[in-house]
This record gives C-alpha cells, structure tokens and sequence, in this order.
C-alpha cells in the first residue's frame, strides 16, 4: 500500500475564495484518504512538510492535441507513425511538469497511448481521449489541398495513422458507423466540426460544418455510450445549431453573441474557449510553417476572444480551460490563465480549470477538487493563484510537486 503525508499546507479549494491554512492530506492506494485542517498521523506514510506553500487540485486542459506535434497538420499525417508518437512523449511530459495532471485530447490521441500512460512507460496526465475528430469533407478535419480533383483520403476508418488527428467521414449511416468505431477503440468522447476553422486549408470561419441529421446521429451514438460530443464550433450560428442537436461542449465559440450564448445556458451546454493559441498562431504560425491561408483567418477570431468571455460570462454559460496549442507552441500552454484574467477573476479562471473541467469530463467528486475519495492529483505552487496567477505560468517554475494518481511525478521538496 503506497501512502503520502502532505501537511502544513495551504489548501485551495476552488469553491471557496481564499486559501485555507494549515491543512494536511493523506494519500493512499491513488485516492485521497483523508483531508483536514487538524494534524494527520500515520506510522506507514512518506511525510512531505508544505511548508506554507498553496495545495491544490491538479489542473485540466480541456482541450490538447498531444500528437500535434507541428503547426502544419496537413503533412503530419505523412510522417512515419513512431516519429510522431516519440515526439508526442515530451509533450505530454511537458504538461505534466506544469502541473496539468488531466487533458482531454480533442483530437488525435487514442488507447494505446492511454495505456502507455496508465502503465507507467510514458510520463503523462491523465488521458480523455476523442480518439480522431469527425470532419465532412472540406471541413475543418480535410488536410487536402484545393486540386483540379478530389484524391480519396489514403487510409480507411478503421485504419490508424499516428500523424492524422480526425478523420473524413460523410452521410449519417457512414457516420454512426464511424462514432462506433472510435468508441470501439477506446475513445471517451466524440469530437466533430460544427463550423470552419483556422488550421486548414479550404473552409471559412462561417462555414456551417455536418447537416443538423448528421449532428443528430452522432449525438445519439454517443448518448448510447454514455458518453457526449464535443464540437468546433465558431459562429453564433453554428453554434446554436450544434447545441440544440444535442452537442454537449463548445470548443473555442469566439464569434458567439448574447442570445445564443443564453440558449448555451439554457440547454446546460459548455464552453472551452482556446485564446492562447490565437496568440500562438498569430505571432508564431508562419515561422513554424503554418499555410498562409492559416494565417489571414486569424484575425477574424482573435479579436473577438476577450470579447466572447464576457458574453458566457454574462449568459451564465460554464467555461472549460482549453489551450489548443500545436507543435512548439505547446509550451505556451499556462499562458491561457493569462488571458483569461484580463476578464475574468482568479478564481473563476482557476474553476474553469479545475471544478468546471471536472464536470464536463463527468468526474466531479473525482477531479478538480481535493475532497475523501477522490483521485489524488494535486499540485504544490510557491504563490497564492488567488492573488496572482503567475505563479501558474511558464513550465512548472513554481510547482515544486506533482502528483498524479497518488504517485509524485515531480518533486523538489526533501521527505521528513
């Protein structure tokens, strides 16, 4: 039986609004066993003395793409598969160090990488994964350039090509179809294109993505597992026509407006913006290879991110924290705490990532907040995030420990 003594801890609970002093955890066997603000004893576990430091839950990404490892997607489907998975392995570690001990992939990351994860021969957070992202054709998940024809894409559904993070499927029965595989293989959400996007090649922003009986279909295969679909989606139009076909969560929804953000609200669905990455893609994306055309549809969206957070906010819509960060800009990925700041309070950034994420991935009392019985991923800041978010940023600076699943993964603090 493993067990971890964390005492003298500042604990930060993100339904409540200051740090709490002088709190302790036991950890045994993964979970949390018991939290207090009075002395823990026990004869077996290993002591770590907080000295003061904040202790909180491990944060969650809600929306990655650890196999993204270049900006331009349209030629990492060509690269040999262990290329891209061994770069993929310290993305994922990266993560990890900034204290991230959850993500929900969004698109390209499948069971076998969990498993490498969950096993221990990978270092990596927790894994939700979308499997390859549903795109139509000439959507947001077609990497083929505009040609006198149409080449057919290189490798059937059930196929798996490291490189490739969606895949292109059209028509409803070719769609439930493809929903079922992905779940067959491990996926634990589906993520589909509701609208145009910025990465690719030959859709406008304001493109509408699958018919709403397609959306339908999809919904309802996932429903069937349990489980829920997640959609790109920017326009107020696209938007509002993905969540009344039953779309769970929004991803980015940047151009979104004051009524359909209440319709969000009304029908209990989420958002995770992604405004990192607009920076990214904007000061970084031609110089790491980004298509040109990338490049002019930036605009159009990175303007109105900032903007978009006061109208959910507003609306009462509940937002995921979500970076979308490709290849080397991946590194950028606490910078979203941020951005988000400039809108939003501290502590709701931190909920976002935190008590929100938690609910969206169905895991509340299992992540997101340090409570009996749930997993005990938690991470140590030198800093009150309450105060002053930067002790979040960069690489892991100010996190001298990381613990995932009750195992430390990183750990600067000496044992008593």
């Amino acid at each position: 039986m493993t067990s971890v003594l964390i005492k003298n801890a500042k604990l930060l609970d993100p339904t409540v609004d200051t740090l709490q002093d002088g709190y302790s955890v036991l950890v045994e066997d993964g979970l949390i066993k018991e939290i207090s603000d009075r002395p823990i004893t026990s004869a077996s576990a290993n002591v770590i003395d907080a000295a003061g430091r904040t202790l909180m839950p491990g944060l969650i990404d809600m929306h990655v793409h650890v196999m993204a490892t270049q900006l331009n997607l349209s030629t990492q489907g060509v690269l040999p598969d262990a290329l891209v998975m061994m770069r993929a392995v310290p993305i994922m570690a990266a993560m990890l160090r900034r204290g991230f001990t959850s993500v929900r992939d969004a698109g390209g990351a499948g069971w076998g990488l969990k498993c490498a994860i969950n096993e221990g021969a990978v270092r990596g957070p927790r894994l939700f994964t979308s499997g390859r992202a549903l795109s139509q054709t000439g959507g947001h998940g077609d990497p083929r350039p505009r040609s006198d024809h149409l080449n057919p894409m290189s490798y059937c559904g059930c196929c798996f090509r490291a490189g490739d993070i969606g895949r292109v499927v059209d028509g409803v029965d070719d769609l439930r179809r493809a929903v079922r595989q992905e779940f067959q293989m491990g996926a634990d959400q589906i993520k589909i294109m509701a609208s145009g996007g910025v990465a690719s090649p030959t859709d406008p922003i304001a493109a509408y993505g699958y018919s709403e009986d397609e959306i339908r279909a999809i919904v309802a295969e996932a429903t069937g597992r349990q489980s829920y679909v997640m959609a790109h989606s920017y326009t107020a139009e696209a938007i509002e026509r993905a969540v009344r076909c039953g779309v769970r969560t929004i991803e980015h929804g940047n151009l979104i407006d004051a009524r359909v953000a209440g319709i969000m609200a009304e029908m209990g669905a989420y958002v995770v913006p992604t405004l990192v990455t607009y920076e990214a893609l904007a000061t970084e994306g031609a110089s790491y290879g980004l298509p040109e055309d990338s490049v002019v549809k930036i605009a159009t969206v990175r303007t109105a991110g900032l903007e978009s957070l006061e109208i959910y906010k507003k609306a009462g819509v509940k937002m995921g924290y979500g970076s979308d960060l490709l290849g080397p800009s991946q590194r950028l990925q606490s910078e979203e705490f941020r951005i988000r700041a400039e809108v939003l309070s501290n502590q709701e950034v931190i909920q976002s990532a935190t008590t929100i994420a938690a609910e969206i991935l169905q895991q509340t009392g299992k992540l997101g907040r340090l409570v009996a019985g749930a997993h005990a991923d938690m991470i140590l800041v030198d800093g009150d995030p309450y105060r002053d978010l930067s002790c979040l940023l960069g690489q892991g600076e100010h996190i001298p420990l990381v613990m995932k699943a009750g195992e430390i993964e990183h750990n600067e603090l000496a044992h008593v």
